[in-house]
C-alpha cells in the first residue's frame, strides 16, 4: 500500500535521527488541526498493537529473508511504473526511461519482478508520487493530517494519494480473492520492514505523535527538492 510506504520512509527517516528526540509539541503552524491529528494518532496507534504489529512479527518469523525480499521486490516492480509516469510529469525524462528500464527488465529477466536484476546492472530505483509531482508544480502543502489508517499527509499529499490509490494495478485486479491477498501480504510485508525502526522511535522520541509529524514534513521537504531543498525562511 502506498499510504504504508510513505510511512516507512518517514519512520526511516526517524529512526536515523535526522531529527531530535525533543521535537516542537504544540502550536506547529503546519499542524492547526493537532487535536484531531492527536486522536487519530492514538487511533492507529490501538490499531497496530491489536493487530498490525503481531501480524508483522509473525510474518517476519515465519517467511524466509529470499520470500521477503522477493515480495519487496515484485511489488516494488510494479510500483516503478506509476514512478516513471510522475518523473515524466516533472520533466525527469532521464529518470522516467530508468524507470521504464526497470519495469522491462525485472519483468522479465527478473521474473515478474521477483528478482531485482535492474540495480545489478546500473539501473537506480526512484520513488516518486504524485504529492510530490504536486509539489515540484508550485502546490502547497496545505494543513497537516493524521488520517486513520493511510497515516500523516499533508493536505496536497492526501488529493496525491487519492489518485496513486486510484492509479495502482493490484487494486484493479478482477479477481477478488486474489486482489485482497495481495493488498494484504504487500501491506503486512512493508509493515515488517519497519518492525527494526519500531524500538529505535519508541526510545528516541520524547513525544511520538510530533516526532512522526516533524520527521514526515522534513522527509516530504526533501523527496520534492531530490534530497537538496532550500533553508526555510524562519516566521515569527
Amino acid at each position: 500500500m502506498i499510504a504504508l510506504r510513505v510511512f516507512s520512509l518517514v519512520i526511516a527517516t526517524a529512526a536515523m535521527g535526522g531529527l531530535s528526540g525533543c521535537a516542537t509539541t504544540y502550536n506547529n503552524p503546519k499542524d492547526p488541526f493537532e487535536g484531531f491529528n492527536r486522536a487519530m494518532f492514538a487511533v492507529n496507534e490501538g490499531i497496530d498493537t491489536v493487530a498490525l504489529k503481531p501480524l508483522a512479527k509473525g510474518y517476519d518469523a515465519v517467511a524466509p529473508l529470499p520470500v521477503k525480499t522477493g515480495v519487496g521486490n515484485f511489488f516494488g516492480n510494479i510500483r516503478d511504473v506509476w514512478t516513471a509516469l510522475n518523473n515524466l510529469l516533472q520533466g525527469k525524462v532521464g529518470d522516467a526511461a530508468s524507470d521504464v528500464g526497470r519495469v522491462l527488465v525485472n519483468t522479465t529477466v527478473g521474473i515478474g519482478g521477483v528478482f531485482d536484476v535492474a540495480s545489478e546492472m546500473g539501473l537506480q530505483k526512484h520513488e516518486e508520487d504524485l504529492g510530490q509531482t504536486l509539489g515540484k508544480w508550485g502546490v502547497g502543502d496545505g494543513p497537516y493530517f493524521y488520517w486513520p489508517i493511510i497515516g500523516p499527509r499533508t493536505t496536497r499529499d492526501t488529493f496525491g494519494w487519492v489518485a496513486d490509490t486510484a492509479a495502482d494495478p493490484v487494486w484493479h485486479v478482477d479477481d477478488i480473492d486474489v486482489r485482497n491477498t495481495m493488498v494484504g501480504v504487500r501491506f503486512i510485508d512493508m509493515r515488517a520492514s519497519l518492525l527494526p525502526a519500531d524500538k529505535v522511535v519508541e526510545e528516541a522520541a520524547f513525544d511520538k505523535y510530533s516526532y512522526i509529524r516533524d520527521a514526515y514534513l522534513q522527509h516530504r521537504r526533501s523527496e520534492i527538492y531530490d534530497g537538496n531543498p532550500p533553508r526555510e525562511r524562519l516566521e515569527d
